[in-house]
């Protein structure tokens, strides 16, 4: 790929661009959240028409028109969204636009056969290929992506974040095909905001800032250090910022959160500015108590205190939002953006009560509410009227938090802030974090990222099989300690 660009309304995606990648290799491709990275591989995959540069198959030059064009030249891609028929089974998604004919019909026996050899032998994948994909797990259609690849004589396969919804053991898999896959000879481009996993994989690495081309090595000749230096353009000297906050009274607390899943939770308690920790394991039950807790999902709290005043446990999610307890999902395309709609409804949509006069919104209203939070969140927009689905994730996220601030909130639920974003825009939300508990909003905070939660808390709740199973102080706060109550070697006195 040379000198490619691309432009958007109000946004440069590439700029004079260039990329190679060598067969049998796995070249990473790197930088921030809206550095361009996903643009990039949709020109190569003809999702996006280049408005500027060449694109080269070995050494022919070639017009990617569309994807099936670029599976016909053996280009494949494996999103984040995966490009599957639901409805369809295994068998014709694997052969969808290259079905093998009998006497100009469809020959069912010998694709269904083909199907089972190609998942077996490249992938693993031993399941019946008459059944509909839908059926399958994230991992298992991902493994069908891959062999309809591969049934085309694929050279050239794309993986943009491929592991963001898979288990430990699901990816240890992907990463075993990759390793197969490369040892074929087939030319691999890796996108992933998991350092761990260029560890694991690459062999060089491209880094990408703005649009622009920074500079292509061996992985084995850098450091991540290094690498995130180049994604943002700085130093990044501090993965956390170092922040002494002031805790006032307790403005949240709940005992006896429970339903007839197994979820029991003894009590949760949160203070003005602080910000409260909740770690575990995948599945552990923290999410669902706090889903509970704000009325989004059935079940039972014994006693609800808000500010110093004993409440109602709230009926619905209005109710807790009323009332100043506010959530932000970790789903932020399913649940918590309206992607197809522009910036300042997206903002708007959740005050539009605060924001209308005689029932009708205020359009000079929704307006400077919606620009005050842009400047205060540093959203990089390039208007009010941007579509939010042309976003980066980073921005994205800070639309959701500007939306929700817009309710005035008094308590924040944080679940999953920085999944899928680059570091650099982590080091924003969590600064963000810092500025609303220095504000005063009590903030509860749910990662999978270990890390994360010992930087950022003040205080953590572990959570293990639906229950609390320990509290750790300032002072407390340790991987080990967390991951002792996590996996049950550590449980507290009365837990």
């Amino acid at each position: 790929m040379k000198d490619i660009t691309k432009t958007f309304p109000g946004v440069h995606a590439l700029d004079h661009f260039s990329f190679n990648l060598c067969a049998g290799e796995v070249h990473a491709l790197v930088g921030e959240n809206g550095a361009g990275k996903s643009t990039l591989m949709k020109i190569l995959y003809g999702v996006y028409a280049p408005d500027e540069g060449e694109i080269f198959i070995e050494g022919q030059k070639v017009a990617i028109k569309s994807p099936s064009e670029a599976l016909q030249l053996g280009i494949g891609e494996v999103f984040q969204e995966l490009n599957v028929c639901m409805q369809m089974d295994v068998t014709n998604n694997i052969f969808i636009g290259n079905l093998k004919t009998k006497k100009h019909l469809i020959d069912d026996k010998t694709l269904r056969k083909e199907a089972e050899k190609i998942l077996q032998d490249t992938v693993g994948l031993y399941v019946d290929p008459t059944l509909p994909v839908r059926s399958l797990s994230i991992a298992e259609q991902q493994m069908v992506e891959i062999a309809k690849v591969i049934s085309r004589g694929g050279k050239v396969i794309v993986f943009d974040e491929p592991t963001t919804s898979l288990t430990k053991e699901e990816t240890n898999h992907l990463y075993k095909i990759i390793e197969k896959l490369k040892k074929q000879g087939m030319g691999i481009v890796y996108i992933t905001h998991r350092f761990e996993e260029l560890e694991i994989l690459a062999d060089r690495v491209t880094v990408m800032r703005d649009g622009k081309f920074i500079r292509t090595m061996n992985y084995a000749d850098t450091t991540n250090e290094e690498l995130v230096n180049l994604m943002v353009g700085r130093e990044m000297t501090e993965k956390y910022p170092d922040y002494k906050r002031k805790i006032g009274e307790v403005v949240l607390h709940a005992k006896g959160i429970k339903n007839k899943s197994g979820i029991n939770v003894d009590e949760i308690v949160v203070h003005k500015g602080e910000i409260v920790g909740m770690a575990g394991l995948v599945g552990a039950g923290r999410t669902e108590s706090m889903r509970i807790l704000i009325g989004a999902d059935k079940g039972k709290i014994d006693e609800l205190t808000l500010f110093d005043k004993q409440v109602k446990q709230f009926k619905n999610v209005h109710s807790s939002i009323e009332n100043g307890v506010v959530y932000m999902t970790e789903d932020r395309k399913a649940d918590g953006l309206a992607l197809s709609l522009n910036v300042e409804k997206n903002i708007s949509i959740a005050s539009l009560k605060k924001l209308s006069r005689r029932g009708l919104v205020s359009e000079k209203k929704a307006e400077e509410n919606a620009n005050t939070y842009v400047e205060k969140l540093q959203i990089k927009i390039s208007g009010l009227e941007q579509q939010t689905k042309l976003l980066s994730g980073g921005n994205q996220q800070k639309v959701i938090l500007a939306k929700w601030m817009s309710c005035n909130p008094r308590i924040l639920i944080f679940d999953e802030p920085t999944k899928g974003i680059d570091v650099g825009a982590k080091f924003e939300i969590y600064k963000l974090m810092n500025q609303l508990s220095d504000a005063g909003l009590g903030i509860i905070l749910i990662s999978s990222d270990l890390s994360e939660v010992i930087g950022m808390s003040d205080r953590v709740y572990v959570y293990r099989e639906g229950h609390t199973v320990g509290e750790l102080s300032h002072a407390e706060i340790e991987a080990s300690n967390i991951m002792q109550y996590a996996t049950g070697i550590k449980k507290q006195e009365g837990r």
